[in-house]
């Protein structure tokens, strides 16, 4: 089934519907320029004359859109400035309006005349303005006083001897009349693959069909699709093929209306199968949450990846790993929902550095099991204690369950966490003996959640405040049902196994025991997936396998031993 998001979706329209079909800033000229010289921000149609010059100096400043470039100095009687070959044809003269930067002097009374003409300037027709102030402001004209017509002409003359500067001329339709309305936009994922999925946008309207409209989407990406606006009253605009993770701008204009949509489509973050099991193999400085198995959540700095693997007795460890401090963003990783038996959760962290820590014994988790939600379940918590560290293990966002063990800077920690859904009981298992660890192991810390975990469905790397989150390696996270599927853990209850070389990087795998009797020998991949299943006494050949990362068990006379495999 595909999971519906309610996206990002900002809607920004120019004020009263306006949209702007003709503007002129006067282009950059260097120094003073006939208005027949100047290179303009438009060319034909549009022709420019006159006997006003442009200027490079006090530039247009203080208004909304004011450009600072080039503008019009007309400064004597007479002298004018016009502009040719203007459509307004396809607007309606009660919406059309005429705006521009005019200079002042320090009589307002004293205005530059605007004119308009639609027969190539054998008539004119004056408007009427009146500044708001003297320098720069902004000047606005309509009311139905700007014809709707194919040959539109433009002048502003001077009757005085004052000085009036132009700059930024617009022609805009402006009207309350706009009847579409955009609703919520929403999209799908098309699929939830460890790849890049594409997603599908909805666009809902309404009071459409009386124009003609134009949807476009920028980037241009993806296919437009599903109902017409300029034909069908109510509908929604569907944009499907979109790349997941990302912002895209989709515009809308036609008659007097003019919006743009911000849209960003949802993360299609596949669902882990368990077991799940994260040897952070991605390239060094990666941010964590751009990897398919994981989404960032929150804001800040990344979770980024680290060189090398820590390092415990009895565990194989292979890729990188990560590292993270201070505030930043929380890393989430999504697994099969889980809600009976036992979930537990088994990494290595490494404590680098703590000197950011301002207040001893604050308390920070920087580590939970959460539903699918990503409501926090069950803690891992962090504590400063003088030049040292103590581990807690809880459900609540505070607790008081810490080990006792004072931990040094650069310890490697291995750290299991576990919840059986049928006793409702927490338990942490910290530097547990991996050759004998097994579920009925004495817990470290245990607890009971006040009120029962009724489900868990993902892991949550967490960086807290600056002052309260350490600066620390993570590494090897496996999360499984039961104790023989975590990753990192290697049993062993086969006297004498000696496994070599590994990696392999031959094809070939020698196994040796006390007994020395036949095996048999299950290779899965980390998905949990069997790839291999044959009986050996000594060898085994694993040429047809791939590079890559793998679970080895070995049973003999009823004895088994589970550990990584590494094929090279």
């Amino acid at each position: 089934m595909k999971k519906l998001y309610i996206l990002l979706c900002a809607v920004v329209s120019s004020a009263s519907f306006a949209q702007t079909f003709y503007s002129e800033n006067m282009g950059t000229p260097s120094g003073t320029t006939a208005i027949s010289a100047n290179l303009f921000q438009n060319s034909a149609p549009i022709v420019y004359s006159g006997t006003a010059d442009v200027r490079a100096t006090t530039p247009s400043s203080g208004y909304n859109g004011a450009s600072a470039g080039g503008n019009v100095l007309i400064n004597a009687v007479d002298e004018y400035f016009q502009i040719d070959g203007l459509n307004s044809s396809a607007y309606n003269t009660a919406d059309l309006q005429l705006s521009f930067g005019i200079n002042t002097p320090s009589n307002v009374s004293n205005v530059l005349v605007v004119e308009v003409s639609t027969d190539a300037g054998a008539n004119w027709s004056p408007l009427t303005y009146t500044p708001t102030a003297t320098g720069w402001t902004l000047a606005t004209i309509g009311g139905g006083t700007i014809p709707s017509a194919a040959t539109l002409s433009i002048r502003f003359k001077s009757t005085t001897t004052s000085q009036f500067r132009l700059d930024d001329v617009k022609l805009s339709s402006v009207s309350a009349s706009c009847t579409l309305s955009l609703g919520v936009a929403t999209g799908v994922c098309d699929g939830f693959n460890f790849g890049t999925d594409t997603s599908t946008v909805t666009l809902p309207f309404t009071g459409a069909g009386n124009a003609v409209y134009n949807v476009s989407v920028s980037p241009n990406f993806g296919t437009i699709g599903g109902d017409n606006p300029s034909s069908v009253a109510a509908g929604n605009i569907i944009i499907s093929g979109l790349a997941e993770g990302s912002t895209y701008t989709v515009n809308i204009t036609g008659g007097t209306c003019s919006f743009t949509v911000a849209v960003s489509t949802p993360e299609c973050k596949p669902v882990n199968p368990l077991p799940l099991r994260e040897s952070f193999n991605y390239a060094v400085g990666a941010s964590l949450g751009a990897q398919e198995s994981w989404a960032n959540i929150n804001s800040g700095d990344n979770i980024l990846v680290a060189s090398g693997s820590l390092s415990y007795p009895n565990a194989v460890t292979i890729g990188n790993s990560v590292s993270f401090t201070g505030a930043g963003i929380d890393c989430f990783s999504p697994f099969t929902a889980t809600t009976s038996g036992t979930v537990y959760a088994s990494f290595m962290m490494n404590v680098a550095d703590m000197t950011n820590i301002t207040t001893d014994l604050s308390e920070s988790y920087f580590a939970a099991l959460t539903d699918a939600n990503k409501s926090f379940k069950a803690r891992m918590f962090f504590k400063r204690n003088g030049t040292q560290y103590q581990l807690g293990f809880d459900a609540a966002s505070t607790t008081t369950n810490y080990d006792a063990t004072l931990r040094n800077i650069g310890d490697v920690v291995y750290v299991v966490m576990g919840y059986d859904f049928g006793t409702n009981t927490l338990s942490a298992w910290l530097n547990p003996d991996l050759t004998t660890f097994n579920a009925s192991t004495p817990a470290t810390l245990t607890s009971t959640p006040a009120t029962a975990i009724t489900e868990l469905g993902g892991f949550i790397i967490r960086q807290d405040a600056d002052n309260r989150t350490p600066s620390m390696v993570f590494d090897e996270l496996t999360v499984a049902t039961d104790i023989t599927s975590l990753l990192g853990v290697k049993q062993n209850n086969i006297a004498g196994l000696d496994v070599y070389p590994n990696p392999v990087t031959n094809g070939m795998l020698y196994i040796n025991t006390a007994a020395n009797l036949e095996k048999t020998v299950v290779i899965y991949d980390v998905l949990g997936k069997q790839i291999l299943n044959t009986t050996a006494t000594n060898s085994v050949n694993i040429a047809s396998l791939k590079s890559g990362l793998y679970i080895l068990k070995i049973t003999e006379a009823g004895k088994t031993a589970t550990s990584k495999l590494v094929i090279k």
